[in-house]
């Protein structure tokens, strides 16, 4: 990272280091590859689904 210079203005330490710190997280190296998730960690997998053919069996009574 280039050097920061604050222009105008009086910030304190805290303001600083809290820009510092926002710069940073945006900032990602190039060389790290973006990670995939895989699909069988998403949420939804654990909803409960219908059976293929249950609208029949709620449209006509046993």
């Amino acid at each position: 990272m280039t050097h920061l210079r604050i222009i105008r203005g009086d910030a304190t330490p805290e303001e600083v280091a809290a820009l510092v710190a926002a710069l940073m997280i945006t900032k990602r190296p190039a060389d790290q590859p973006v990670r995939k998730v895989g699909s069988w960690s998403d949420p939804a997998r654990r909803m409960r689904r219908e059976l293929p053919s249950t609208w029949r069996a709620s449209a006509f009574p046993h």
